[in-house]
């Protein structure tokens, strides 16, 4: 598999961003890369001589949450190509920033028991399911419907797979909250306020939620239905694939073996960073412009 090739951003096209002061074109297509870049090194397999020899499931872990990050913001992509879609795009960068801080938290911890908090969180409600479906299989003395053996077999399958008992997955420690975990990856408070609190505006529906992306007040005070004009706000290409990004070198830094794999293999990733910082200053400049 190779490497995909970054965007061909000329001069004169950052030229016309400056003139129209919208950059958003241009970090789309870096959001676009980033994405990219995320099922890339999500790629890289387990097997390889560079890589340490790190337990298949929780490898899996890393890789299945690498390749989250990238089909969400692929699909982003797809949402936002024309600048729309706002108001789910950003209920999916807000996804991309959870599974992305639970990779970095999880590449900093790098022990068997932060995996298999990990695991276990994802499969207490699948118990709780079980024990339902049971309890009514047994009020109709055994009988069992066709739905319901659909159920637990998949159910089973996910116990199966997780390599832990029941009873190993509820005696586990509880996962620690995102809040915690940002911390421990040494990302200040406002990374979990933008990134976690703000974004579940647009995960739950909240007031602010309404009025940003659903609801629009005419001059006379008649509340209206927004119709369907809701862009993608700039910070979104920015902010997430920055995010996405440090979750990479994490992932890199834990799974390789050797510190002169870690720094050939970020260099890019690193470059793409530093792109992306310089266009974004661009635009944090812009706000400090006299209004």
């Amino acid at each position: 598999m190779e490497i995909p090739l970054p965007p061909e951003i000329t001069e004169k096209e950052l030229k016309k961003c400056r003139e129209t002061r919208d950059f958003c074109p241009v970090l789309f297509e870096w959001y676009k890369y980033v994405g990219l870049l995320s099922n890339f090194y999500a790629s890289i397999q387990r097997e390889s001589p560079a890589i340490k020899d790190i337990p298949k499931i929780h490898y899996s872990i890393l890789i299945g949450l690498l390749n989250r990050c990238s089909r969400l913001m692929l699909s982003n992509v797809a949402l936002s190509h024309k600048g729309l879609f706002g108001e789910t795009t950003s209920i999916i960068d807000r996804s991309i920033f959870e599974s992305s801080i639970k990779l970095g938290w999880l590449c900093h911890k790098g022990d068997e028991d932060s995996f298999t908090r990990f695991i276990a969180d994802g499969l207490r409600t699948e118990i709780e399911l079980k024990k339902t479906i049971e309890a009514n299989i047994n009020k109709r003395s055994g009988n069992k419907l066709a739905i319901e053996h659909r159920m637990l077999k998949s159910i089973n399958n996910y116990f199966c797979k997780s390599e832990l008992t029941e009873e190993q997955i509820l005696e586990s420690k509880r996962l620690p909250d995102l809040a915690s975990m940002i911390n421990v990856i040494g990302k200040d408070r406002l990374a979990y306020v933008v990134g976690q609190r703000i974004g579940s505006h647009h995960v739950h529906g909240t007031w602010v939620s309404l009025w940003l992306h659903y609801l629009e007040e005419h001059d006379d005070g008649f509340i209206n239905l927004r119709d369907h004009n809701c862009e993608t706000h700039i910070n979104q290409y920015a902010y997430v694939s920055l995010v996405v990004i440090d979750a990479i070198k994490a992932f890199i830094g834990y799974v390789c073996k050797e510190s002169d794999d870690i720094q050939g293999m970020t260099m890019l990733i690193k470059a793409v960073g530093e792109k992306i910082q310089d266009v974004y200053q661009e635009v944090i400049d812009m706000d400090f412009d006299e209004f």
